[in-house]
């Protein structure tokens, strides 16, 4: 196979997961670069992964001639000053969910994009899981015949640190935990007419002090009359919990699970078994089957699944479901 050189944007933690599977999983992969604000995160990660070379801003990685492709696995604020010069500068983009945390970002990045004629493909992995891509093709073909109720649900075993909450670095809990849900909930069903969102401060006191919540249910009604429900916690304790269902007029389908090993122990005490401890855990081939397909993408010039639209009407959506939350009542996504 061709192998594509690739500049990686960002080596904190999924910029390094990243690297190690572009460097072992990801056989059209060479990656030549990586760049990261933090320069002794990014001289690190060069000499973890034998990484020829290794940049403190990303001005610089874009400029390399002998990268073929930018992967962006940055702070999310950074995504659009990121994309926009590496368009610029010609450079194919693979940029990581949320592409941005401000619909006015996202659509002059669109507009770049346009305007240099890049390619582009937006990070959604859960299309690329097995489980949740297997449900699509049942819902596809008529299985559960016409859908009618999507339900998706998200819950994090941990709350992150506070710095990382506020709403100036997490876009909100809406748009860090739910912009994945969301996206399922578009491809499953089609586009959102409306959201009304409810949460609260239920399990962290704390959180009070970066005005966030740590759970937050949205009801959405798609342009097509189906129904959606997402719930959002931070408080899962017991393990990393990612699902979704489709009730439809034939039957259901249900996307997801918790136990992350096949076996069950079973004493007097009771019956138990083990859960999916994190996302690296859990979504670690999603990752994988993303990267390869942007790479075949590339190589063969192909049109990806996940464009930038798909980037920006989930950022709508989220924009539109966190307005909701502070507002207490139903809006129209278009509004956004």
């Amino acid at each position: 196979m061709k192998k594509i050189n690739v500049g990686l944007i960002g080596t904190g933690r999924l910029g390094s997961m990243y690297a190690e599977f572009l460097s072992t999983r990801v056989p059209g992969a060479n990656l030549a670069a990586v760049a990261d604000l933090i320069p002794e995160r990014a001289k690190t990660c060069a000499e973890k992964f034998d990484v020829p070379n290794w940049y403190t801003g990303h001005q610089d990685l874009n400029d390399d001639l002998s990268l073929d492709a930018v992967i962006v696995t940055a702070t999310t604020v950074n995504h659009r000053e990121i994309v926009v010069d590496a368009a610029e500068k010609g450079k194919p983009v693979f940029c990581e969910k949320p592409m941005t945390l401000d619909l006015a970002d996202a659509r002059e990045m669109k507009s770049v994009i346009e305007k240099t004629g890049i390619f582009y493909q937006q990070g959604y992995m859960r299309r690329f899981d097995k489980a949740f891509a297997a449900a699509k093709r049942e819902i596809d073909a008529g299985t559960i015949g016409t859908p009618c109720v999507f339900r998706g649900s998200s819950r994090d075993p941990y709350r992150p640190s506070l710095e990382y909450l506020t709403p100036e670095n997490s876009g909100g809990q809406i748009l860090d935990m739910a912009i994945h849900d969301i996206d399922i909930a578009r491809w499953y069903m089609g586009e959102v007419r409306s959201v009304y969102a409810v949460g609260g401060i239920l399990a962290y006191p704390e959180i009070a002090e970066v005005h966030d919540t740590d759970n937050v249910i949205m009801v959405m009604t798609f342009e097509n009359g189906r129904l959606g429900e997402i719930d959002i916690s931070r408080n899962g304790v017991y393990g990393y919990d990612i699902r979704a269902e489709v009730l439809g007029t034939e039957g259901t389908v249900q996307a997801g699970y918790l136990r992350d090993t096949a076996i069950n122990i079973m004493t007097k005490a009771g019956v138990t078994h083990d859960v999916v401890p994190y996302f690296p855990e859990r979504f670690g081939d999603a990752y994988v089957n993303q990267l390869n397909d942007f790479l075949e993408n590339l190589i063969h010039d192909k049109e990806p699944m996940i464009t930038i639209d798909d980037g920006i009407a989930g950022l709508q959506i989220a924009a539109a479901a966190t307005d909701s939350l502070h507002r207490n009542s139903i809006v129209l996504v278009a509004d956004y």
